[in-house]
């Protein structure tokens, strides 16, 4: 058995007569009739009847009939999922922080679909992982091609490419004693309490090596994993929260504060696996993210 019977079989079973058959396949009857006699040897059971001048099938050939369809189905499928890759198109799976889906993810995807709009492109987005560490394993779990994420230390497997930045400020509820301060010093925050980023989170890790730095811990009230969930606790009153400048915080009531001492800049980066195969149109979503990356941002990489 082999492909072509298979074809040749569901042809014959929509026709129901062997000339016309021939004729839509480009092979001639005698081929036909021989390729269909060969696949019912090989299946011990008979396929077609005779119906006058024309053929029908069997009860074994209707029940045939539908698994091949559906085997060929998913063949063509498959088949022309590749083609469209190595043709540059085909979908890309992209995970992504949520602090960066109301601005760079959109911006970004936009430009690269209008500059490749005579392509079939799309992107199966995933911005449910709210930590970077969750989408560095989904990446190396090859469930996601590319991530838009933090840089994580001692991750030998991942390449990390700078994308985007945020400057870090002290975010305080605007009745706050710092509230009338206009920049804030890191040794000014140690005597409240804080909202700080949970394990995980990449800029944990730049928040820990901040207060270390001056060889002070903060007064930690809560841990919390998202953004726009810290900003909402600090302006209700539950401590301040060193935070990137999102513009969500600008909504909220709050006071922004620049964080002056130590100063310092998160850094967003674009993640893939690396000594993995990327389709092309992965590849190339990767270096269009590069020179936009380039030629509209500036960056600083520690």
């Amino acid at each position: 058995m082999n492909l072509y019977h298979l074809r040749y079989f569901v042809t014959l079973a929509h026709l129901e007569h062997y000339t016309k058959a021939a004729d839509v396949l480009a092979i001639t009857q005698p081929s036909l009739s021989h390729a269909i006699s060969s696949l019912e040897t090989e299946l011990g059971v008979k396929l077609f009847k005779k119906n006058g001048r024309n053929v029908a099938l069997t009860s074994f050939g209707r029940s045939f009939l539908a698994d091949a369809e559906e085997v060929l189905n998913r063949l063509d499928t498959s088949v022309g999922s590749l083609q469209l890759a190595g043709k540059g198109e085909g979908r890309i799976d992209l995970a992504f922080l949520r602090t960066l889906g109301t601005d760079f993810v959109p911006k970004i995807i936009r430009k690269f679909l209008d500059a490749n709009e005579d392509k079939k492109i799309d992107f199966n987005l995933h911005c449910d992982k709210v930590i970077t560490e969750e989408i560095l394993t989904g990446l190396k779990e090859q469930k996601y091609d590319i991530g838009f994420c933090s840089k994580i230390s001692n991750e030998p497997l991942i390449e990390f490419t700078p994308v985007a930045k945020q400057d870090l400020v002290v975010i305080v509820p605007t009745d706050h004693p710092l509230a009338s301060r206009t920049e804030v010093h890191l040794k000014d925050t140690l005597e409240y309490k804080q909202i700080i980023y949970k394990k995980g989170s990449g800029l944990r890790h730049i928040v820990d090596e901040l207060f270390k730095s001056i060889g002070a811990t903060p007064d930690v009230a809560y841990e919390i994993a998202e953004d726009q969930v810290a900003a909402g606790f600090v302006a209700n009153g539950f401590g301040i929260c060193i935070a990137p400048d999102l513009p969500i915080m600008h909504s909220l009531d709050l006071k922004i504060l620049p964080l002056v001492s130590p100063s310092w800049q998160r850094n967003f980066y674009m993640a893939l696996l690396k000594d993995a195969y990327h389709p092309p149109v992965v590849e190339a979503f990767r270096q269009f993210v590069i020179e936009q990356s380039r030629r509209d941002w500036d960056y600083r990489t520690n």
